[in-house]
């Protein structure tokens, strides 16, 4: 029986993953800033077959609830075997580019938080010696592009970050995997003009993360096309790169 812990347990991506565990038996601990829609979540998990399902109500950047809601989930599932950290935002890049505060806070809500939150957490997986980090991040973070320049490059140091651990949480025997999805269908995206090609719905992505997870991959780009789009797009000389608007 999996325990998993999920920050960030109502985007709707995560709540698609915790639903294909939820069928297998698994035990939650969620983790939330929404406590409606947090329980509404947890009474459908455990309709789905969920042992048992545990909830927090807090805001990811509350730092100040980082150590309550750690204690109480090791206290709630005793070890945890999976965790999922799917929590952030989509920043307004216009809105960034000429409000400093609101800049940081989108940078606080998509890196600092995910790193504050791994970095307390890498300990308990350090207790155990077991495990999977799974983190949320995005192909935005693989070249700072004109468009969202700011949630680009907050994901790049959640990547970066993860890339580290990585290596440091392998001696240990815990797995981090680095989950990079390109369009998702989901509230966050709701009135962006998005290619229908590449739009996918949390389901798909959902099942491609179960899956990267059981297969204990490195880094996942969902769908895997999107590992050759940004493969072409690194490689777009800056001089070029700079002119285009992407």
């Amino acid at each position: 029986m999996k325990k998993v812990l999920i920050i960030g347990a109502t985007s709707a991506i995560a709540h698609s993953c915790a639903r294909l565990w939820a069928k297998e038996g698994a035990e939650f601990f969620l983790v939330a800033r929404n406590n409606e829609k947090l329980a509404a979540n947890a009474a459908d998990l455990s309709a789905l077959g969920a042992t048992a399902v545990s909830t927090f109500t807090m805001d990811a950047v509350d730092r100040g609830r980082h150590h309550a809601m750690l204690q109480q989930c090791v206290e709630a599932l005793s070890q945890i075997d999976i965790l999922l950290v799917a929590h952030g935002t989509l920043p307004d890049q216009q809105r960034c580019e000429h409000d400093v505060s609101h800049a940081l806070q989108e940078f606080e809500n998509n890196c600092t938080s995910v790193i504050a939150l791994l970095t307390l957490l890498a300990g308990q997986f350090e207790k155990q010696r077991c495990g999977t980090m799974a983190v949320i991040s995005s192909v935005a973070g693989d070249r700072g592009r004109q468009s969202n320049y700011l949630y680009g490059s907050a994901k790049a140091a959640v990547s970066a970050f993860c890339e580290g651990l990585r290596a440091r949480m392998f001696k240990q025997g815990v797995h981090v995997m680095t989950i990079k999805p390109g369009f998702v269908d989901t509230p966050m995206t709701q009135g962006l003009d998005l290619p229908k090609a590449l739009l996918k719905t949390p389901e798909f992505v959902a099942a491609t993360i179960v899956t990267g997870i059981e297969k204990r991959r490195n880094t996942l780009y969902t769908p895997a096309i999107w590992a050759v789009i940004m493969l072409i797009i690194r490689s777009i000389p800056g001089p070029v790169f700079k002119r285009l608007s992407l």
